[in-house]
């Protein structure tokens, strides 16, 4: 019998705990177990099974006895008895560590092919959030009562980007009984050669194709000596393989793909295989902001034989050559939920308006503002384009009216953000985001209500816990708490730096946002800390260029050397670009050198530059840190603004600017 079972339940504590009893931890640290809990962390993290059932004991009633009861279980789980993991169940019901572990309990289940017990345990999951485990249950419906889940199992391992085993089985036994065919294979096969994820696109020939399964190998090591020693394909499988190596091809030479498709093998695959592998072209070459792009979107016949992802590609380029029908055509075979995110409205709406010069040019331009006036507000990148297409400006919506002493009081007595708010206060950062999270997304269907969110927000502002604060308050989709979205924190030191070398203090406010969610001590897994995640390289080199004498690197996470060197190095950027917050941005997030390259080209409106930024997180980056300083400006302003002004047009350097800093790091 477990060490757990035999300790009082958390939650009668948990009922009588107040935030403020929380606010002494600091001093009762020892009193209150703070020790084991952080020792029993890095133990579970080393895998240290006898230190965890050690110190176990010493957690009985504290705040986080049930995320330590967690560890010590989850350590060990491969061999605990059912009866251990239906007691913890019962213990800690409701809490996020018992769904936490029926997750995990699931995955064992699952690879046990226990689809009984999974067909009873996975109904009682809340969170189902976790791809494998869904096949799993698919694969329990599809076993025990012979339900139709092909179609569901497609999308779950099509968005898995791994090999796993749960979405594999499935689409195994799938395929064996004739529920899904060699095509949706292949389409495996070939994302997650797109992917570069070499096991993956294995997993999937290995099901169709066990015996060809090794010619992956050998097109990840070397795709153009795979396909120059092939003269032919005929077979099906032999053609699907040539797919590969030429889609494996692109991803370093698209050109070169593209004449081996032209010239050879287009001859030899059929009309689907060929826009397929024109699509991955296509979308290479618009990684890579090669001009032709779309000439080689525009080989494909068919738009719905390519993935969402590659249409995502195609209206990218397109847009950066103008190509308005493409961008039309494009965003039109986008299925669901793709075809509703916002980039996709927005850009579907100005191509509608682009192209209205057809036969029915009036129901277009309805057609377009019915898109935009769905998508406008004042809550992002595109929601915010939208408004100003419509002619609108940008201003900070009234404010929701005041929470009641009894919104407060509810959730301030909720369980969940007590236990997050303690883990994060005694470092614990990960863990109290992921039961935060849970508690207002994932515990109840469909996550807390609206005015609910805002006073968890608002608990969360009261702790200076910022990103909790902000990601919570950015969940309700009807009311908005602007100045709880946008927080600012530091006002003085923040509004006194960036004005002093000429920023605005919006902008400051925005990139701090997106950087640290204001967390003073945030640190990335490249090393980059603080409020502005600055590298101490560049912080050194800026700390000497702005005259910040005596500085030091263990200086880098106070807050008022943090800002000045965040902002200094912001300057310089934003002054080396020409003033553009874009391109200062995207240089701030993935250093100089790499917009220097991205402006080459034509001169485009700052939106689609932004859209085409190759790195995802430099794209995302971008659009937030610019929505974000757009919201700033009202606030800090009391007036209507323009994000369209922030984002102006990018295009090469001037003839008649000045010359590069190549000093910027």
């Amino acid at each position: 019998m477990p060490s757990f079972v035999r300790l009082p339940s958390i939650l009668t504590l948990l009922g009588v705990l107040t935030l403020g009893s929380l606010s002494g931890c600091a001093s009762t640290a020892h009193a209150r177990g703070d020790d084991a809990v952080l020792e029993m962390h890095q133990a579970f993290r080393k895998g240290e099974r006898q230190r965890l059932a050690a110190l176990l004991p010493q957690v009985q009633g504290h705040t986080l006895e049930p995320l330590a009861a967690y560890w010590e279980l989850r350590n060990r789980l491969d061999t605990a008895s059912e009866s251990e993991v239906q007691q913890f169940f019962t213990r800690y019901a409701g809490t996020y560590y018992e769904d936490r572990l029926r997750n995990d309990w699931l995955l064992q289940l699952g690879r046990r092919r226990d689809w009984s017990a999974i067909a009873v345990e996975f109904p009682k999951y809340r969170m189902q959030d976790d791809r494998e485990v869904r096949c799993y249950a698919l694969a329990a419906d599809a076993v025990l009562s012979k339900k139709d889940v092909a179609q569901d199992a497609l999308r779950l391992w099509y968005a898995q980007r791994e090999a796993d085993d749960g979405c594999a089985w499935l689409a195994e036994h799938l395929h064996s009984g004739k529920k899904i065919n060699g095509l949706d294979l292949w389409r495996r096969a070939r994302m997650a050669v797109d992917a570069n994820k070499p096991k993956a696109a294995q997993q999937a020939v290995d099901i169709e194709a066990p015996r060809l399964s090794e010619q992956v190998s050998l097109i990840f090591k070397d795709p153009a000596r795979y396909l120059d020693k092939r003269l032919v394909a005929v077979t099906r499988n032999r053609k699907e393989l040539a797919v590969l190596a030429l889609t494996r091809l692109a991803a370093s030479d698209p050109d070169q793909a593209a004449r081996l498709l032209d010239k050879r093998w287009g001859l030899m695959l059929s009309a689907e295989e060929k826009n397929w592998t024109w699509g991955v072209i296509g979308k290479q070459a618009a990684f890579r902001l090669q001009d032709n792009a779309s000439e080689y979107f525009a080989r494909v016949q068919r738009d719905s034989d390519l993935s969402d992802e590659l249409l995502m590609w195609k209206v990218r380029a397109a847009l950066r050559s103008g190509q308005w029908r493409q961008v039309l055509s494009a965003t039109e075979a986008m299925g669901m939920p793709a075809r509703q995110d916002p980039a996709w409205v927005y850009w579907r709406a100005r191509a509608l308006l682009a192209t209205a010069n057809s036969a029915s040019p009036e129901a277009q331009r309805q057609a377009a503002q019915e898109l935009l006036r769905g998508l406008a507000g004042v809550q992002g990148f595109y929601e915010q384009l939208a408004l100003e297409e419509l002619g609108q400006s940008v201003s900070v919506p009234p404010p929701p009216p005041p929470l009641t002493a009894a919104e407060k009081a509810q959730a301030l007595a909720n369980p969940g953000l007590q236990r997050a708010l303690y883990a994060i206060q005694i470092g614990l950062r990960p863990e109290g985001n992921r039961e935060w999270n849970y508690s207002t997304n994932l515990h109840t269907p469909g996550g807390m209500a609206e005015r609910e969110l805002l006073a968890a927000a608002d608990l969360a502002c009261q702790r200076q816990v910022w990103d909790r604060c902000i990601n919570t308050s950015e969940r309700t989709k009807t009311v908005f708490d602007f100045e709880q979205r946008f927080p600012m924190p530091l006002r003085e030191i923040v509004v006194r730096r960036a004005s002093g070398i000429g920023l605005e203090p919006a902008y400051v406010y925005g990139l701090i946002r997106q950087e640290s969610r204001f967390i003073t001590d945030a640190r990335s897994h490249v090393g980059a800390s603080g409020l502005m995640q600055v590298m101490p390289a560049t912080a050194k080199w800026t700390a000497k260029k702005i005259g910040l004498t005596g500085f030091t690197p263990d200086q880098i996470t106070d807050k008022e050397t943090n800002v000045a060197i965040g902002t200094g190095y912001l300057k310089l950027v934003l002054d080396d670009f020409g003033g553009s917050m874009p391109m200062a941005a995207a240089a701030y997030n993935a250093g100089p050198s790499r917009p220097r390259r991205w402006r080459e080209g034509p001169l485009l409106e700052g939106a689609i530059w932004a859209e085409n930024v190759p790195f995802q997180e430099t794209r995302d980056y971008v659009k937030k840190v610019l929505a974000n300083t757009t919201s700033y400006a009202a606030i800090l302003t009391g007036k209507p603004q323009s994000l369209k002004a922030r984002l102006g047009q990018v295009g090469p350097r001037g003839a008649n600017a000045p010359a590069e800093n190549t000093e910027l790091p």
